[in-house]
């Protein structure tokens, strides 16, 4: 059995409250973030789901992705979603030395700046694991990490789709970011879970926004 938490419980909020967790509001926000694209079809796919229900999403993609389909990256940018740092090659920031991960994220940038104009000062580390000395340099270099509220586990095989889903509309309120993947390994859950989740959450009155 797979052991992670589906919704980030405050200790750990306030453990580590240098990170962005949620992004609390009154005007019942809900942050929609995808990790380790752009994937050939899956996000292309993801962006219609997502189009059908006027929501704006973040994607956090691995550089080497963007290198493979800039056409994908720059699809998503002219759709108004907004882009984050995810590491050149997916990196696991407890196995990798600090210099490291640092240098894979500056390539990971040039890969997002070659094709996007503005500023990406948004990180997340793959996995969710980075080392203190690590999120402090990227700190330093202005980027803000931002981790999650409630994990959909859509890339777990172990559960089922509909448990998927559960994790999704039964966790999220008012300023919760939400992590799915747009990547092969995600897709069989993603399919079934984001449009139910898109409908459920509409019907419920969240609005979603692309972290800024």
């Amino acid at each position: 059995m797979n052991f992670y938490w589906i919704k980030t419980n405050c200790f750990i909020k306030k453990l580590f409250s240098n990170y962005v967790w949620d992004i609390p509001n009154t005007e019942n926000k809900i942050y929609l973030t995808f990790d380790d694209g752009p994937t050939p079809e899956i996000t292309e796919w993801v962006l219609e789901e997502l189009e059908k229900h006027n929501a704006k999403a973040t994607f956090f993609c691995i550089g080497n992705n963007i290198k493979k389909h800039p056409e994908i990256f720059e699809k998503l940018i002219s759709k108004g979603h907004s882009v984050g740092n995810h590491t050149f090659n997916h990196l696991n920031g407890w196995k990798t030395l600090t210099e490291e991960y640092l240098e894979n994220s500056k390539l990971c940038k040039s890969a997002i700046c070659n094709l996007q104009s503005a500023t990406c000062k948004l990180f997340r580390p793959p996995y969710g694991r980075i080392k203190a000395s690590q999120a402090k340099k990227l700190k330093q270099l202005g980027y803000q990490i931002i981790m999650w509220d409630v994990l959909s586990a859509d890339y777990d095989a172990t559960i089922t789709k509909e448990k998927c889903l559960e994790n999704v509309v039964k966790n999220v309120q008012s300023g919760s970011i939400i992590v799915f993947h747009d990547s092969i390994k995600a897709f069989p859950h993603l399919k079934y879970t984001l449009p139910k989740a898109l409908e459920i959450l509409n019907k419920k009155g969240f609005v979603f926004e692309a972290i800024k």
